[in-house]
Order: C-alpha cells, then sequence, then structure tokens
C-alpha cells in the first residue's frame, strides 16, 4: 500500500490543486525481498539467513551424485517406469505397464516419481529428485516448527539434526516410500500444533488428510503417530472440551475418506478388470494391509514371507542401540530422551492449552511409541525404517535444548545442557569404535564433547565472549558423527531393497534380516543371477541422460550377497538381451516374464517395456495361475519367459505362500523352445516344441 501525490490538470476546467490519495499497488520488490529475508519482527536478524543456508546446504548435500544410486531400488522404479507409460498402472502401482500385478505398497509415493518421470523422462535422477524436494522440505518443516514456540535457535537445531541424520540421508536419496511417509508425518505435527494453538476444526481436519495421503504411501505405518496427534489435540486444544472432541471426530473422518477412496476403488473393482494386489495371497489390499504388511509385522506371522524367527534381528529395548541399526538412527536418542523428560517437567505446572507442552506431546509420543514398536515388532524389520524416527528425535532434541539454554541460569538448565551433550558424546563415541573408520573420530568426539558438557555445567560463570565457543564446541561434538557418516553415505552407491548408512559395522550380510518372500528359484526362471543380466554392470536409463548402475550384488553396503540378485537387487541386461525383446515389441502385452520382481524389474528399465512379474517381489504370490499364464500364451501376449543358473529354493517355499512359479517354470521347460541369447537363456512362448508336453525342450542360438 503506497501514498501517491496526484495533480488535477487545469485542463479540468478547475485549478490545478496536488491531492493525496492512497494507491494499492502492493509490496515493492525490496520489500518482498526484505521479507524473504526476514520473515517475522521477533525473530533476530540472523534466524532467516541461518535457514536458507541450512535449506541450501541441505539440498547441496542430498543432490550430491545423486546418479550414483543409480536405479535404487528397482522394484519401484518398475513401477515408476510402468505409471509413466500407463495411467492404470499409476493408479494401482502396477509392476508393468501391461498390469499383472501391483507392488506390494500402496501407490501414492510412486504416484509423485510417476509424474517427475512424464516430465523428465526416465532416468535416474527424475525418479530420484522429488525424493531430495522432499528431504529438504521435511528440513524446512522440522525448523518452522520448532521455532514457532522454542524460538530462531533452537528451530536451527532441530533442522540441523533431521538434516544430518544418517538414515534421513540415505532415504532421501532413495526411492523407497519412507521420503514421502516422513515428509507427510512431519507436516501432520505441524497441523497438529496449529490445530492445537487456534482450537481449529479445519487444521485438524487437514491433519487427518495428511494422515490419510500417508496411509496412501505406507498403508498402517502412519497410525504410529495418530495417538500422539490426537492425545495432544484433545488435551490442550485452545478450545472448550466439547469442540475438542468435535474436532477429533472431524479429523478422524478426514483421515478414512482421504485413505479410503482409493481403497474403496480397488477393493469394488470386478478382480479380472485390475491387476493382482501385490503381497497379498487372496488378490485383496485389505488383506495385503493388515496381514503381510499389518500386523504380521508385529506379530511375525507373515504369509508369503521368508526368514522369520529372529532373521530380522532380536526384537527388544535395546534394539534401535544395536550394531546393525544405532548408526542409522541413535546418535542422539539419549539425548533426546533427556531433553524430554526435562521439557515435561518444566512445563508440568504450565495452563492446560500450553504450546509447548503440547509439543513436547506431540514430537514426544511419535518418537516413544514408533521407536517401542520398532523395538519389540517380531516381523519383517529393515534398517532403514528408522528414518521414521528422524524428524521426532530432531524435533525433541532441538526444543529441549533451547529449553535448557533458556534456563541455563538455573541448575536444571546447565545440568540438562552438559547431560543431553556428554550422552551424545559419549553414545557417539560407542558408534564410531563399532567400525574400524575414521578412528580418530571417535577420539575427538569424545573429548570435545566432555569438555564442552563441563563448561556448560558453569556457563553462567564464563565470560560471554566464551559462551559462543562452548555452544559451537557442544554442537559439533553432538553432531560430527552423524555428520560423518552422511558424508560417506553420499559418497556410496546404494542399490537394492536392502540399504543402510555409513560405514559397514561388521555385521551379517544381510543385516536385519533380507526382505520378506519365498526365495524365487526351483526351476528355469528362478533364483541366482537374473538372466541376461550383467552382474555388477552399468547401463543407460532408458529415456534419460548419464548411466544407471546396474544392481552390483553384494558390491556395496546394503545391497545383496550370494545367489540372491534375483529376490534384493536387480541388474543390467545385456545389449543382445534388450535388443532380442524390444524386436516386435508392439505386437505382445509383455515382452517377458520372469519369476520375482526383482528380475522382472532389471529386464523392464533396460528395455522400457513391460515385462510380467510372476508371483511379485517374493516370487510367492499367486499370480498369475498356471491356467492364467496358460492362457495368456494361447492368447500371444508374452513373447518370452526368462530363464536362470538354477540357484536357489522354490518360490513360496516361506511362511504359506503360494507362489506358482515352479509349475510355470516346468510347463514352460516342457512345452516351449530355449532360445540362448547373448549368454543368456529364454524360452520363446511363440514358439511350442512339436509333439512335445513334457519332454526336454529344444536349444537355439542367437
Amino acid at each position: 500500500m503506497d501514498t501517491m501525490t496526484l495533480h488535477r490538470s487545469a485542463s479540468d476546467g478547475l485549478p490545478a490543486v496536488p491531492q493525496t490519495t492512497t494507491v494499492q499497488t502492493g509490496p515493492s520488490a525490496s520489500g518482498r525481498l526484505q521479507r524473504l529475508w526476514r520473515a517475522r519482527e521477533e525473530d533476530p536478524s540472523w534466524a532467516r539467513p541461518a535457514l536458507l543456508g541450512l535449506l541450501f546446504a541441505t539440498a547441496l548435500l542430498y543432490f550430491y551424485d545423486l546418479s550414483v544410486n543409480g536405479y535404487a531400488n528397482s522394484f519401484y522404479s518398475a513401477a515408476v517406469q510402468a505409471g509413466s507409460k500407463s495411467w492404470e498402472a499409476f493408479f494401482y502401482g502396477s509392476s508393468d505397464a501391461g498390469n499383472s500385478i501391483t507392488v506390494d505398497k500402496p501407490p501414492a509415493s510412486l504416484w509423485v516419481m510417476a509424474l517427475s518421470v512424464r516430465v523428465l523422462g526416465l532416468s535416474s535422477f527424475s525418479i530420484l529428485l522429488p525424493e531430495v524436494l522432499m528431504g529438504v522440505a521435511t528440513v524446512g518443516v522440522v525448523h518452522a516448527t520448532v521455532r514457532r514456540h522454542f524460538g530462531a535457535a533452537a528451530g536451527l537445531v532441530g533442522g540441523l539434526v533431521m538434516a544430518l541424520t544418517p538414515v534421513a540421508v540415505l532415504m532421501f536419496r532413495f526411492n523407497n516410500p519412507d521420503a514421502l511417509l516422513v515428509l507427510l508425518m512431519a507436516l501432520g505435527a505441524w497441523a497438529t500444533l496449529k490445530s492445537i494453538d487456534e482450537g481449529s476444526h479445519k487444521w485438524f481436519a487437514i491433519v487427518g488428510v495428511l494422515i490419510g495421503l500417508g496411509f496412501l504411501t505406507k498403508a498402517l505405518q502412519v497410525l504410529l503417530v495418530v495417538p500422539a496427534f490426537g492425545l495432544a489435540y484433545l488435551l490442550f486444544a485452545n478450545t472448550t472440551l466439547r469442540r475438542r472432541i468435535t474436532g477429533a471426530l472431524i479429523g478422524a473422518a478426514a483421515m478414512v475418506l482421504s485413505a479410503g477412496w482409493w481403497v474403496a476403488v480397488v477393493e469394488l473393482v470386478p478382480a479380472s478388470m485390475r491387476p493382482y494386489i501385490g503381497g497379498s495371497q487372496d488378490n485383496s489390499f485389505l488383506s495385503v494391509t493388515f496381514g503381510y504388511n499389518g500386523l504380521g509385522r508385529i506379530s511375525g506371522n507373515e504369509t508369503g514371507s521368508v526368514g522369520g524367527g529372529n532373521g530380522w534381528g532380536t526384537p527388544g529395548l535395546t534394539r534401535m542401540f544395536s550394531s546393525s541399526i544405532g548408526g542409522q538412527i541413535s546418535w542422539l536418542i539419549p539425548s533426546a530422551l533427556i531433553l524430554l523428560a526435562v521439557g515435561l517437567f518444566l512445563r508440568g505446572r504450565a495452563p492446560r492449552p500450553d504450546p509447548r507442552r503440547a509439543a513436547y506431546v506431540v514430537w514426544g509420543g511419535w518418537l516413544l511409541a514408533t521407536m517401542l514398536t520398532f523395538s519389540l515388532m517380531a516381523g519383517i524389520f529393515h534398517e532403514y525404517y528408522t528414518v521414521a524416527l528422524a524428524p521426532a528425535v530432531a524435533a525433541v532434541v532441538g526444543m529441549g535444548a533451547g529449553e535448557a539454554w533458556e534456563n541455563r541460569h538455573r541448575p536444571i538448565g546447565s545440568i540438562t545442557l552438559a547431560a543431553a551433550t556428554a550422552a551424545a558424546a559419549t553414545w557417539s563415541f560407542i558408534l564410531l569404535s563399532r567400525t574400524d573408520w575414521q578412528n580418530w573420530l571417535r577420539i575427538s568426539v569424545l573429548v570435545v564433547g566432555l569438555a564442552s558438557a563441563l563448561l556448560l555445567l558453569a556457563i553462567t560463570q564464563l565470560h560471554r565472549r566464551f559462551v559462543p565457543a562452548v555452544v559451537a564446541a557442544a554442537l559439533v561434538a553432538v553432531l560430527a558423527g552423524p555428520a560423518a557418516y552422511s558424508l560417506q553415505t553420499v559418497g556410496t552407491a546404494h542399490t537394492g531393497s536392502i540399504v543402510t548408512a555409513g560405514p559397514s559395522t561388521g555385521r551379517g550380510a544381510f543385516g536385519g534380516g533380507m526382505p520378506g518372500g519365498g526365495m524365487p528359484g526351483g526351476g528355469p526362471g528362478a533364483g541366482g543371477t537374473p538372466p541376461g543380466m550383467v552382474q555388477g554392470g552399468t547401463g543407460t536409463a532408458p529415456g534419460g541422460t548419464g548411466t544407471a548402475p546396474g544392481g552390483t550384488t553384494g558390491a556395496t553396503r546394503g545391497g545383496t550377497a550370494g545367489g540372491m540378485g534375483g529376490l534384493l537387487d536387480a541388474s543390467t541386461p545385456s545389449t543382445e538381451v534388450v535388443s532380442a525383446l524390444s524386436a516386435d515389441a508392439g505386437s505382445y502385452r509383455w515382452v517377458a516374464a520372469a519369476i520375482g520382481s526383482q528380475n522382472a524389474a532389471g529386464l523392464q528399465l533396460g528395455t522400457g517395456l513391460p515385462v510380467m512379474a510372476i508371483g511379485g517381489f517374493n516370487g510367492s504370490d499367486p499370480s498369475p495361475t498356471l491356467a492364467q499364464f496358460q492362457a495368456y500364451v494361447a492368447n500371444g501376449d508374452i513373447h518370452y519367459f526368462a530363464a536362470s543358473s538354477g540357484q536357489g529354493g522354490g518360490p513360496g517355499g516361506g511362511m504359506g505362500g503360494s507362489g506358482t512359479g515352479t509349475e510355470i517354470s516346468t510347463w514352460v521347460a516342457a512345452n516351449f523352445t530355449s532360445v540362448t541369447i547373448g549368454s543368456s537363456t529364454f524360452y520363446d512362448l511363440t514358439q511350442p516344441l512339436s509333439g512335445t508336453t513334457g519332454t526336454a525342450a529344444a536349444t537355439q542360438t542367437t
């Protein structure tokens, strides 16, 4: 709004008189720049530049050499490629554009990546770009939420901890659903606290929508934050009890509606008119949600899975601090628990709508509920799941440190700061001692951390010119370990179904255990090195620029080892295989079929053409049945069937899986001609053996 002086001309028949009037011209460019540089009057002058610097540095870290991860988890990359070609595959989250079977998760994360690929073309960068942006956004959300009631410094600490958590650095450069899930949960925490501040039904409805979208990202896992969000709203929202109950019901309804529309469509559309639901044994999304991906993860009773027992690591209260998991997430958990306890104590006598106490309940409840669930679950568990703890740990550390700093003139404040710093430095020393990597770092962290903790005990006695140096030293000691792990993570390629951040801790080849599922095998097309694949090779991503590394079995930390390549990772097909499968591709719904999603994904990503994944991810889903496969072949829908080196057990050999791969493999071998393409064996399903129903197949070479 600017004030302008207007002059009336004498030609109007009146004396020229200067007049002052107000004209709506909008903010000037300098005004907009000033607001960008300093958003709130109450913030110190350094606050906005520091935030912009944090976000810029986070983006640099997360984007660094991003394409080194190639197609990352090819299981999801193949579904992204399919969604970029077929809107039906996009909607359902199908593994291929022919829509034979879906991935074993809801499709929301695939939607974001598929849209990126539709715009930019298929490449490693176009798939992983949205994940990086989600990571930077999550850092910003944590910062904004903490800053709202604890100040700019606390927000900056929370954002910095979030940005440097090793498992977060890993997963915001990877294409699993966890990146979107974490962003949505962080936004949910932000919206919950805003709804509490304003006593607003509208904002709590937005919380419900965000949780619903989280369900469409990774099913029931998002519900781990719901108790904390709901309890905080009911207890602390700045409105009457009746309105709090009404708002909670509105939020629950919004959650159900925002998730339920897609579930309803999938369940109501006849099975013959949609792809098979991957991960289920009965073609039901509800079944896979509440079974294999739901309660089965808690109890360990997961039909179609292999492993079991302690194959996923030993459940227990110390699980998050174990050798395989500790370096991913636990660096600041001891400090967070100290700061949470003290923060709740300090806010104990505050009025009911106290926003700081509400924040401790929201973030602390998230931390405790998720940590306990992950620690005690008996089913499939992987180290990278712990990225769901990262925003909660970061926020609690930022809030608690800020509150303790405000109380530094009291013993409880200085002792809390010293205890949190000493705990982080000591635990970092222990974590770093579990590796043979950068041994000098652990000693430095311990010495600087303990020295800083001692000085923080006497912080009020120090000359003020020394205070910034003590605080800086404490921050360096606390963050040096996770920062070093994060830098190591971005400098290392991560591909496959199991990935971990940081250097090796000497754990087993499969960490917390291999992914759930029967190991594809038991005849042609199952187990061992996927057919037509180059182990450790590289290939150009179709439609993209640059090179996407193939799935190097056992070559990268978090990769696969032994004969597990077809289950845990995909590899790059040879040029001969790509050429053969691409020939006359328009005549077929699927250019090939292979047992297990990773086997199929390598062929699909190498050719850019649909490949049927028999049995889904684990090779243990009953899709397609032998009769269905025979009908597809009779109709001319499939060109080749991929054979293999024959290592591994039979599909569906896990916990009750009923995969049909062995039946299909046996029928194909008995009735169709095998062809050697390069050094790989396929069966040409357009070339049946004359007069043969069960004898050995003849062999051709191309």
